[in-house]
């Protein structure tokens, strides 16, 4: 196995010759191992040749880079980077089982991690990053085309709302530092507090959006979870404070959006090598599947919900949070059964 491991010249010349070799889980997107040097465990990442290969390794380093920064630790060290084997070396970080308030830790190292690009951050390592991309006019047609399905009556001011919703999100300011997929199982949480790993969709952008897997039901992820309302304020109050003390101004930007975001987003319902192929939402009302601890119609009953009750009193989505009560109600009443998502972290 060792021979197979691309530790090349390169990063032998700077970290040494590897001991003890293992191969640990991964992605599809990612071959990763556990090497010693000098008798230290540490962690090597290679991501495989695949479309955008390229740009998802020069996206995680200069994240890692730039998250480097952050003190107390918001990621593990980079130890050494090979470019031409898109190879990275990484400290080696123990993970233990989350506490059963994890979330608020979490929102709290997350708003540290995004505020590592404030200041005099690097503009090298910022322009390798993209603007984070938000919900497209395909995205609303899509969800205005389910309820329609579903035999819901769209109020008539649903339409503007939703073209103002996703100009605004675009528009949105901020070059936070997103990490672009922050789930359960990317987060490790150590005797050290929490370090986030597998930056390959970093991007800059508004942190609010990242702010709303919270509430929203982390929906880039296979772990979904919907914390308790009390676990879930505290979550996003220690995030604002965090973000107060990292930066010294107050978070911008509106939750009630970002949530909104993500429930017209279908691609959210299933894995990354499923996005961009089909129109998933068109195909709830036809079929449901199961996504790591989620069906498809528990997670978008779940969106719902959230933006039902985020956008209630909220000016400019009043007709939004109608419809979505009304196709939260219609799911329901279609598919009784269906359970409400999971309040743990497996």
């Amino acid at each position: 196995m060792r021979s197979r491991v691309p530790f090349g010249e390169r990063l032998r010349a700077d970290l040494g010759s590897p001991g003890q070799v293992r191969r640990l889980g991964s992605s599809p997107r990612s071959r990763v191992w556990q090497v010693e040097l000098s008798g230290t465990p540490v962690v090597l990442k290679q991501l495989v040749d695949a479309p955008e290969a390229a740009e998802r390794y020069a996206r995680e380093v200069a994240a890692l880079r730039l998250a480097s920064r952050v003190e107390p630790p918001v990621v593990p060290r980079l130890l050494g980077t090979d470019p031409d084997e898109r190879v990275l070396v990484l400290e080696h970080l123990e993970h233990r089982r989350p506490a059963e308030d994890w979330v608020v830790e979490y929102a709290a190292a997350l708003a540290r991690l995004h505020a590592a690009t404030s200041g005099d951050a690097d503009a090298d390592e910022m322009s390798v990053l993209p603007a984070w991309s938000g919900p497209t006019q395909d995205d609303v047609d899509s969800f205005l085309a389910l309820a329609r399905t579903l035999e819901v009556a769209a109020p008539p001011r649903v339409g503007a709302e939703l073209d103002d919703l996703v100009n605004r999100l675009t528009a949105a300011p901020g070059r936070a530092l997103l990490h672009g997929d922050p789930c359960p199982g990317n987060d490790l949480h150590t005797g050290g507090g929490i370090r986030f790993i597998d930056f390959e969709q970093a991007a800059l952008g508004s942190g609010v959006v990242e702010l709303a897997y919270l509430r929203i039901g982390f929906p880039t992820c296979w772990c979904v979870t919907a914390p308790p309302r009390p676990l879930l304020d505290a979550a996003e109050a220690a995030y604002r404070t965090a973000w107060r003390d990292a930066t010294g101004t107050d978070v911008r930007g509106d939750l009630a959006d970002a949530c909104a975001g993500w429930l017209l987003r279908g691609d959210a319902l299933v894995e990354r090598a499923r996005r961009a192929t089909a129109d998933h939402l068109a195909a709830v009302p036809h079929r449901d599947w199961a996504w790591g601890t989620a069906t498809a119609r528990q997670r978008l009953l779940h969106r719902l919900d959230v933006v039902s009750r985020s956008t209630a009193e909220r000016p400019g989505l009043t007709a939004l949070g109608q419809l979505a009560t009304a196709v939260h109600s219609r799911m329901l009443t279609r598919w009784p059964t269906l359970q409400p998502l999971p309040a743990e972290r497996p």
